[in-house]
């Protein structure tokens, strides 16, 4: 079960200090400073952006699917939600929602499961593990071994009475956004998922956005 209230943002797109369009099937890394703000917009509607979260502080502590459903007693995320480390550290919180709620079950795709739930002939599809992969060779502290359970921003994965996880159509729509407020030193990084084969991204991968605000009288990142 999940509630959901709309929360919109205050703030002024043009009062961003960082903004950015992560085209369909590409990969973003970002380092947050606490109180800074990061929004996420689903920018025509559909699109599943898969993104995990780092401790800037210890690289290895990533965010944890099972401490944060715990934490909330909640399988969705939304308005509201702690996103929590494996060591139990508080990485966000969704200070605004303007979608309803997220997924952190699903996973993201990769070569490997895109065979198993499709087809064999899907192997060299694109995929987020790659993605990930491909960004996480980019920095020095992170190894293939930090790849973890992922949260899937505005993806809608339905669970089943009988327990099971459904791919079903978004819920989602153009413009929406999830905005996330940094509680500690973060790294952030994105897979605009590429999927083709499931109606998470309507059978049509599409550009996400990202903006960043400073927390006031604080520190930046540009």
């Amino acid at each position: 079960m999940s509630t959901f209230q709309a929360v919109a943002s205050e703030r002024n797109a043009a009062d961003a200090v960082y903004n950015h369009i992560i085209a369909a099937g590409e990969g973003w890394i970002y380092d947050l400073f606490p109180g800074q703000v990061l929004r996420i917009v689903d920018v025509e509607g559909n699109q599943a952006v898969d993104t995990l979260f780092y401790s800037k502080e210890d690289p290895g502590d990533h965010y944890s699917a099972v401490r944060t459903i715990t934490r909330q007693n909640n399988i969705y995320l939304t308005t509201g939600s702690v996103l929590v480390a494996e060591s139990g550290r508080e990485l966000l919180q969704i200070t605004a929602d303007t979608c309803g709620r997220h997924d952190t079950l699903g996973g993201a795709c990769s070569a490997q499961s895109n065979t198993v739930r499709y087809s064999h002939d899907t192997l060299p599809m694109h995929n987020c593990r790659d993605t990930f992969m491909l960004m996480l060779a980019g920095r020095d502290e992170f190894t293939k071994r930090d790849l973890a359970p992922n949260v899937n921003f505005f993806m809608n994965v339905p669970v089943t009475p009988e327990g099971e996880l459904t791919f079903a159509d978004g819920v989602s729509g153009p413009g929406r956004y999830v905005e996330l407020t940094a509680l500690a030193p973060v790294t952030v990084l994105i897979s605009n998922c590429p999927q083709l084969n499931n109606p998470c991204n309507a059978y049509n991968p599409t550009p996400a956005q990202v903006l960043v605000w400073n927390a006031e009288g604080g520190e930046g990142n540009v």
